[in-house]
């Protein structure tokens, strides 16, 4: 029988993942003060191998996240400002003709990296903001009928306004589409913000440096792990009835498509994982559902101006949608379906990863 959280079958168990991944979490809240929650929520999109839209207004700590889960993932990283006036080609890359050589030669854009920071995505117009959907997708750039693989890993954190904002482009849905999440921050608590000046005045300069605490090659290895994440058929098809619920809203144009079902099974596996389980619960599809499904609802226009919007609909679906009953893996009282990779009982493997927990 497999075991879930062994390291000859997985390549890194999910206990060492839960581990890094809190480690993670706890040196990035260094610079970025009081804010666990969404910063739980950016790694597990990005455990769950996507791109995250970080949308707020200026001033929350956006750019200082992103900045800070490069160091922290040990990822390359690269700023693109996304102004009125740039080019797909600013952000891809372009030929440039050599003289010395008389060839054009491709010299890559800041895309080329472990970790681009799509800085104010919404203040370029939709055909910049494009340039983004092919990396985003299919992790490669096509440039003059020549394609070039981007590095792996590779991720997107993007910073947005609100679109109410002076001087933003909404983005379109498509673009939108591309992001497993979307994440908002909001304003620190007084003790908060006061912590923010104090660690400001104790460090006596403006740039705080992190520690790495993974490697490329150990985020891509926990990126396999949690695919091991186990899932309870019923709460496979509860991720599927919460976004198809968004299709039949009576509020909404345009619902979440099976991306939307799909993101809700990646994210809450990764959920999952750093709240120390290899089995997810419908309480981490809940804990996901408003990020990723949230931007993927469109509203009646006609109902802009009434404060309604995708936040309202899905806070509304996770009350009226069915929530199937918890039941952890292993405990003997739930029907068969709990099950290893292979297809095999998953016996104690779907136990949460407590401190008596074996990995051998």
């Amino acid at each position: 029988m497999s075991n879930l959280t062994d390291p000859a079958a997985t390549g890194m168990d999910l206990r060492r993942v839960s581990d890094l991944s809190n480690a993670v979490l706890t040196e990035v809240e260094r610079a970025v003060v009081g804010k666990r929650e969404p910063l739980r929520l950016v790694l597990a999109g990005v455990l769950a191998g996507g791109h995250v839209l970080m949308e707020d207004f200026p001033g929350l700590g956006k750019t200082l996240a992103a900045r800070s889960f490069a160091q922290t993932l040990g990822l390359t990283f690269k700023r693109a400002q996304f102004t009125p006036d740039l080019l797909p080609g600013d952000i891809t890359g372009s030929f440039v003709f050599d003289q010395r050589s008389g060839d054009f030669e491709f010299r890559p854009g800041p895309i080329f990296t472990g970790l681009l920071l799509a800085d104010e995505i919404n203040r370029t117009p939709p055909k910049t903001q494009a340039a983004l959907l092919e990396a985003m997708q299919e992790r490669q750039v096509t440039v003059e009928g020549r394609t070039f693989p981007l590095p792996r890993p590779f991720h997107v954190l993007a910073t947005a306004n609100p679109v109410e904002y002076e001087g933003t482009y909404p983005l379109p849905e498509a673009q939108l589409d591309r992001f497993l999440m979307r994440v908002s921050f909001g304003y620190p608590s007084v003790d908060e913000e006061w912590q923010i000046l104090a660690n400001r005045m104790a460090r006596q300069q403006e740039e705080q440096t992190l520690e790495p605490i993974v490697t490329p090659d150990e985020l891509l290895a926990m990126q396999a792990a949690v695919e091991r994440v186990v899932v309870d058929e019923s709460v496979g098809r509860y991720c599927v009835a919460l976004a198809a619920a968004t299709r039949a809203h009576g509020d909404v144009l345009m619902g979440a498509s099976p991306r939307g079902a799909l993101g809700l099974l990646l994210c809450s596996r990764a959920y999952a994982v750093i709240g120390g389980r290899d089995y997810v619960t419908p309480e981490d599809v809940k804990a996901v559902a408003k990020p990723v499904l949230a931007h993927r609802v469109t509203v009646k226009p006609e109902l802009w101006m009434s404060d309604v919007s995708g936040s309202n609909v899905v806070t509304r679906l996770l009350r009226s949608v069915p929530t199937p009953a918890p039941r952890e893996p292993g405990s003997g009282t739930g029907p068969a379906g709990w099950s290893t990779p292979t297809g095999e009982p998953s016996g104690s493997s779907g136990s949460a990863l407590s401190p008596g927990h074996s990995e051998a």
